[in-house]
């Protein structure tokens, strides 16, 4: 099986239910047509670079996943035909120095950052009067 990554961007007028029913929709097209799902990448809503029928912002989400070849046409047919994505993009990683970087990109995607630990705040010390 290859190895890919795919990213769309749906219309912001959706609620967060049918935003993860279209995300789930999308997962199980992968796996019912003999995908592998390694991870996903949800990115929230963002602006869009240029307008895209009439949007200016959208839902961004990743998709990590290894799939045989035949996958993607109805992968992305599926893309096509709903009305909801804007925009879609599937990538292959070929040669192993591709697979390494998706692999990378996978771990990266797997950790969640770490909040940021607050620094200690220095209190000034008394000065001792003698």
């Amino acid at each position: 099986m290859k190895h890919y990554e795919t990213m769309f961007i749906i219309k912001p007028t959706l609620v967060e239910e049918e935003i993860k029913a279209k995300i789930d929709f999308f997962k199980d097209i992968i796996i019912k047509n003999g995908g592998a799902i390694e991870t996903c990448l949800d990115m929230g809503m963002r602006n869009l670079a240029y307008e895209i029928k009439k949007n200016k912002r959208g839902y961004y989400f990743v998709i990590y996943f290894k799939a045989p070849t035949n996958l993607i046409a109805e992968l992305e047919r599926n893309y096509r035909i709903n009305e909801d994505v804007l925009r879609f993009i599937v990538i292959k990683y070929e040669n192993k120095k591709e697979q390494k970087a998706w692999q990378t990109l996978v771990d990266r995607a797997n950790n969640k950052p770490e909040p940021k630990k607050q620094k200690a705040e220095s209190t000034p010390k008394d000065s001792q009067e003698a």
